[in-house]
Order: C-alpha cells, then structure tokens, then sequence
C-alpha cells in the first residue's frame, strides 16, 4: 500500500444515499451515514412512471457527508479518495449550461418498454443478442429514444445524457465522463466492436456526441472541485477515482471478480450476479449481460444479472398479512423458528413467489404469485413459513439454471450477512440445492465503492490488497442429507411453475 489515509464511498440509491468511510490500511469501516431517516420520494407522474430529481441527488450526497464530517470531525481532511456506486438504467439529460433538463427516468420507470421491444424486433433479435447481449428493452437508450419521440423541444436542447452515477460524479469533479461498464448497463455498448453501439444509436436516430466521453472503471476520473468541497466540507483535490451501477459494485464489494464467484442478495428483490468470462447470452434474454468492472480486452469479463421480483417481498407480506400476534407481526426470526419446524419440502406446499410484477426470467409474463398443494389436513403456519422461504430458494435457483445454461459456473456464492440470508434454514436450502458454498460477509455498497476508489486512485496495488482484510464472517455448506429432499422439493415446485410458463 502506497499511502494510508481513508476512502470515502457513496452508494446511490432511489430509496436511500449511504456513505462510508474506510480506514485504507485495515479496511475497517469507521463512519457510515444515511442521508435521510425516511425514504427518498420517486414522482410517478403517470402509471408506470418513475422519476427522481437529480439535483435530489446531489443534496443528499452533501447532507450524508456532513454526517460522516459530524462523526469523525478532522479526520476527513485525510480522505485519499472518493468512490461512487449507483442505481442502474437510469437518465439524465442536461443543456449545454449543465442544467437538468428533465427529471431523471429511473432504473423501475417503463415507459420505454414498447420502444425497446420494438428495436428489438426491427434491429433482428441475433443481432442484439450476438452484439449487445440484451434486449434494448427498457434500459437508458431507449428512454433517451422516449424523450427524443415525446419530448422534441426537451431533446433538441440536450447537450449530454448521463447516467445516476455520472452525474454525481460530475458534480464532484466539474468533469462530465462515463465507463464502458456504464454504456453496457444502458445497452450502449457492442460487445463485437468493444465500442459504443452504433446500431441503437442508429436505429434511434440519437447522436453519438450526446454520450460522454469514456474513463476507465478503475482510475483517477477527476478530482474534488473548490465548489463541491465548499459544499461537502471535504478538502478539494481528492481523486475521484471509481465508479460503477449498483449490481456490479455489489459483485465488487463481495470481492467477485472472476470466472465462478457468484454475488447474491436476497432483499425485496432477490438478485443473482455471476462473473464469467465468455461473451454469451440468453437466446429467451432472460438475463441481462453487462461488462463486469475489471474487464479488459486481454482478460474479459462478463457480469450475468438474474433478478427475482419477488423474494424479501413474499417474506415481508407473509409477515404482515399472516403472521400477526394481536396487530403486531411476528419477528423474522421467529418466523424462522417456526420455518424450521417443518420438514424439508414444506409437506408438499409450494409457492411461487411472483407477486411483484412481471419477471424477466419467465421472460416478463406476470403470472402472480400463488400456493400450491395446500392439505387443510396437514399444513400449518410451519410449513408456509418453510414454502416462503423454500420458494424463494426454488426461484433464484431457476435463474441459476439458466446461468449455467449459458455457460456461468457456480462454484461460490458470497452475499451480504443480511436480509433473508440472515436466517440459516434459507442459507442452507440455497447452498444445498445449489450444491455451492455460500459465503457470507460484513460490508455494503457503500464499502465497495470505498475500496474500488482505493484501487483507482492507486492506494491498493490491486483488488487482493484492497480486499485483503474482508473476512467472511459465516460459511454455509451443501447438507448432503438433505440434498435429495431438496431436489425432490424443486421439482415439484417446477412441476407448478410449468403450468404458468
């Protein structure tokens, strides 16, 4: 390690704004803030809409660094660097005084689905899938396409579009850039050419001019101006010197970097993200395929992004709709205790847990969720806190399948120590049909973001040094005495899922 000091990391998110601070030279975080106690509000100016402020934005990383300075006082005059992760697919577009034009199109707005289905049927389906490895679907071009069709007057004034994180970024350093990683998450990039998509661009009419130029994932992309260090109470001049969507940094905080490390996390939404390193893809674009952070044309590698609508959700709903004591709903973990009272199977019980909208791994149908094999004879509120959290299992492992399909190993699975990885039947259930070791670790976005500036600004020498003191604080394997029951489990719940799709 070339210097000590500490890393400040920003996670950007549509519900909350983190940051944290790290110590460089043992990785420990000493600081970490929410900007707000409350969540941020989404506008919805029409059914399916969905747009934030990004001036909202900026705010917010302001108020959660004051926060940081308010807990470590002078400390933060020896911030090294400043690191920067953020929700994925959103847009901004600014004028050429680098005013926001509109409000930011966000990650879960769809107004642009139609678009994007539609290029994907006139551009050719294996082109798309050979060159850009998705959909156009509803990702940040097609949005761009949305505002070009609906909005003319907005869109003759454009001067750059950005992503959530690229704008951020440019307030801190006054410097408008964007990363190859951030093109391919906006399906921008041709994985043939290694190059900006010009067959979208084309085909939507969008000037190349009005995208950024690209920095590098890893690398000093600008640094703290006097005015956002007026406004952050940090000193100006520290590198900015990272910056990636949230999916990919959450693989990078778990240290998921190459060929086989799987990254999961099992929140409202379950996400499954597998690095690999083969440009492949989804004949039926269930997945999406990203350029993964520390890809390089001598050595590629490929982020494969499952996403499950329904998991932490099915949980929470169950809770609060069924598991009530006098109003007040049962703790989680005692719905675990109770979870682990039935057996493996759930009794034949089964639940689909696609309760939140259409699913992109059943190639967007919206089949609702549903319960299966209900025995008023036999089943009990045991073994439908089992099904919840069996069929969560039962679905991200669905996704997995296709995963492998595709060629994405599996071999370890890290995650966050939180959410429904908090409760060990679930953990358990997942490693052994998955037949992986899931490893479980202390940190977050925030915490990534911190250790990929310290890579970037050149404090670490490379990510085994950044991530040399991150240690997995629980490790969950394959319970080979189960693992029968298990997949005897899943086939039955696929045997109800088939129905569907």
């Amino acid at each position: 390690m070339s210097e000590s000091g500490y890393l400040l990391g920003y996670d950007l998110g549509s519900s909350f704004i983190k940051a944290s601070l790290l110590d460089a030279e043992s990785g420990n975080c000493i600081a970490q803030a929410a900007s707000t106690d409350t969540e941020l509000p989404i506008s919805s100016p029409q059914s399916g809409w969905a747009e934030q402020h990004p001036d909202v934005w900026w705010e917010h990383i302001v108020n959660a660094t004051l926060k940081i300075k308010e807990k470590v006082g002078q400390i933060i005059n020896d911030v090294r660097a400043i690191g920067i992760s953020y929700q994925m697919h959103g847009l901004v577009i600014v004028g050429k005084e680098m005013q926001v034009l509109h409000p930011a199109i966000i990650w879960c707005d769809s107004r642009a689905v139609e678009l994007g289905n539609k290029a994907f049927s006139e551009i050719g389906r294996e082109k798309c899938l050979s060159r850009l490895l998705n959909s156009p679907g509803n990702f940040t071009a097609s949005k761009l396409a949305w505002v070009k069709q609906n909005l003319p007057d907005i869109f003759g004034n454009i001067y750059k579009m950005m992503l959530p994180g690229d704008y951020i970024a440019y307030k801190l350093t006054g410097e408008l850039k964007t990363t190859s990683t951030g093109l391919s998450e906006g399906i921008l990039w041709d994985y043939q050419s290694q190059d900006l998509a010009h067959l979208v661009l084309d085909y939507y009419a969008l000037p190349a001019d009005l995208i950024p130029n690209r920095v590098p994932v890893f690398a000093v992309q600008g640094k703290l101006s006097k005015q956002a260090a007026q406004a952050t109470g940090l000193p100006p001049g520290i590198p900015v010197s990272y910056r990636a969507g949230d999916q990919p940094n959450n693989a990078l905080s778990l240290n998921v970097l190459n060929p086989g490390e799987i990254a999961a996390t099992a929140g409202t939404s379950g996400v499954v993200y597998g690095v690999g390193d083969k440009a492949n893809y989804d004949s039926k674009s269930r997945v999406n395929i990203f350029v993964h952070v520390n890809h390089t044309k001598e050595s590629p590698r490929y982020g494969t992004l499952l996403c499950l609508n329904g998991a932490g959700i099915l949980n929470s709903w169950s809770r609060n709709n069924l598991f009530t004591v006098k109003s007040a709903g049962l703790s989680y973990q005692e719905m675990n205790e109770l979870a682990e009272q039935a057996p493996v199977g759930s009794g034949g019980l089964c639940i689909l847990p696609y309760g939140n909208g259409a699913e992109r791994t059943l190639e967007n149908k919206n089949i609702a969720a549903s319960v299966h094999g209900l025995n008023f004879n036999l089943h009990n509120k045991t073994h439908y806190a089992r099904a919840v959290q069996e069929g969560v299992v039962f679905a991200l492992h669905y996704g997995l399948c296709i995963m492998e399909d595709m060629g994405v190993p599996v071999k370890v699975i890290k995650a966050g120590h939180a959410n429904m990885f908090l409760s060990p039947l679930f953990a358990t259930a997942f490693s052994t049909l998955t037949d992986s070791v899931i490893e479980l670790y202390n940190t977050d976005g925030s915490q990534g973001a911190a250790r990929g500036a310290g890579i970037g600004a050149g404090i670490y020498a490379n990510a085994e040094q950044a991530f040399d003191n991150l240690k997995v604080i629980k490790t969950i394997e394959p319970n080979s005495r189960q693992r029968h029951a298990y997949h005897e489990a899943y086939a039955r719940w696929l045997e109800f899922l088939n129905k569907y799709v």
